[in-house]
């Protein structure tokens, strides 16, 4: 009997000791190193870095650059020669930023609208998806969308492939909401926001700024949509100065992480992918363009022989023409400036400027949108002269031999269209994935293919086409998206806004 109450009394006590390390088997099990929560505002900061640094890199991340004449390219690139290639890099790149930003909106923060300590913080991250949204769209038309980024309960391994007019139908309906739902005295995401540190006023010129875009890029696909959102976008507050310009600060480290990207492109790369295209460069010497220098490196040969000049090199070169190349006489870019590792980290990357915005604003009032005919040419030059103070410009008097630029006076609406879009062109050097968005859109500066056939006949690519990987395996939704497009899945077929 005594042994009985004894082994009673045991199990009882091993019941007690069990029932308390149950009660603290999270806490238990949960390592004292190891974050059990994402910070939002991590996610947001690799968001913005990531989507911004994207766009310097001509390889091996994008070939956009010698696409529209930036960059000259070179042999070690095929598809700067128009030789079609899966780019299943950039296509997993902007999937992973839009689920890793939607995961503050279906996780992390989800629910919490109305929570002023949650409410910012979530139209922020959703300005920023859509943005991203914007970019992907533009660069492969037709994208998965509405079925995707809804959360890690309906995942889904074979979305359907939205139609860019419906898509950007519903970034235009997304952003109004995020923009009304942004709060001056909610918490927000402070020093790990790079683009404003979380002030409210700057991201609501930001996302009147990033409507604008949209508005604008779809002018000549539904101009109904176009004018509506343009006019509504110009009736609010929009980006005033560089000081609102949204960038990412950039420095130099050991594994060159924080570069900028264009100084990185120099580091990582061959010494073919180095130079200068010669229709950007012919452009900035016979404008007497104030960048010039700070742009372009003068060749080699002409600084030996004493008198130093400026010469681009062809882009997509055949074979036989490569072989004939003497690179000493042809430009890279600046050693002054974006290839001089003691400068370059005091210039930020950027994702909207101002002058963006400005030269915007310029083509909507040829068309008096959201304004007069006659303010164009006033926004027009806004826009080049906040390009040229631009780090690392720095121009802030425009040079005499330099403000012919800046006249419309006696210019066609198309001419001062062209003026626009050349001056665009030169501005957006450094963000290859607009510059080539902006350059299809508008259809200015007018440039001649290079020799190379390649797969598109001579002619410079329209879209990229979609990830091989998403090739295979979504291929039924992928059979239906190429079966609607003019030209399938190749560089030729133009997207839904692209008209010209």
């Amino acid at each position: 009997m005594k042994n009985i109450k004894i082994k009673s009394l045991l199990l009882v006590g091993t019941l007690l000791a069990s029932q308390a390390c149950t009660d603290d088997f999270e806490k238990i099990n949960t390592p004292p190193t190891t974050l059990s929560t994402i910070d939002p505002g991590l996610i947001l900061s690799k968001a913005q870095k990531d989507a911004a640094f994207a766009e310097g890199y001509e390889y091996p991340n994008n070939q956009f650059g010698s696409w529209i004449q930036h960059w000259g390219g070179g042999v070690l690139i095929s598809s700067s020669r128009y030789v079609q290639q899966s780019d299943d890099n950039l296509w997993n790149d902007h999937y992973s930023l839009i689920r890793n930003l939607s995961q503050i909106r279906n996780q992390l923060l989800k629910g919490r609208e109305s929570d002023p300590k949650a409410r910012t913080k979530l139209a922020i991250a959703r300005i920023v998806e859509i943005s991203v949204w914007q970019r992907l769209t533009d660069l492969f038309g037709d994208v998965p969308f509405s079925e995707t980024a809804l959360g890690v309960e309906a995942v889904n391994n074979q979305p359907k492939f939205d139609t860019q007019e419906s898509i950007y139908k519903t970034l235009i309906k997304d952003l109004d909401a995020a923009i009304t739902q942004l709060t001056p005295t909610d918490e927000s995401y402070g020093a790990a926001d790079f683009y404003y540190k979380g002030n409210v006023t700057q991201w609501k010129k930001y996302g009147n700024s990033l409507k604008l875009r949209l508005g604008m890029r779809i002018r000549y696909a539904d101009a109904t949509l176009a004018q509506k959102t343009v006019t509504e976008a110009m009736g609010q507050p929009l980006l005033e100065s560089n000081t609102d310009n949204a960038a990412i600060p950039t420095f130099n480290d050991a594994t060159n992480s924080n570069v900028h990207p264009v100084l990185n492109h120099w580091l990582a790369g061959s010494p073919d992918l180095k130079y200068l295209a010669d229709a950007f460069v012919t452009q900035l010497v016979t404008t007497n363009d104030p960048r010039l220098p700070r742009l372009v490196q003068p060749t080699v040969n002409s600084v030996k022989a004493g008198k130093p000049a400026y010469k681009g090199i062809g882009v997509a070169l055949t074979d036989a023409l490569l072989k004939t190349i003497i690179k000493d006489d042809y430009s890279t870019a600046s050693q002054t400036t974006f290839f001089n590792k003691a400068y370059s980290p005091a210039i930020a990357c950027l994702a909207m400027s101002f002058s963006d915005v400005s030269f915007y604003k310029a083509e909507a009032a040829l068309e008096g949108w959201g304004s007069t005919t006659d303010q164009a040419e006033k926004f027009y030059q806004d826009g080049v002269k906040a390009a040229l103070a631009q780090n690392p410009y720095n121009v802030t008097t425009v040079p005499a031999d330099f403000q012919k630029e800046l006249s419309f006076t006696g210019l066609s609406k198309e001419q001062k269209l062209e003026k626009i879009g050349t001056q665009k062109w030169i501005q957006l050097f450094g963000r290859s994935y607009e510059a080539f968005i902006e350059w299809r859109r508008m259809g200015y500066p007018v440039l001649k293919a290079g020799p190379n056939l390649g797969s598109t006949n001579g002619t410079i690519p329209r879209r990229t086409i979609y990830s091989s990987r998403e090739a295979l395996l979504n291929k039924p939704n992928y059979d239906v998206v190429v079966g609607r497009m003019t030209n399938g899945d190749s560089y030729t077929t133009k997207i839904w806004w692209d008209k010209h």
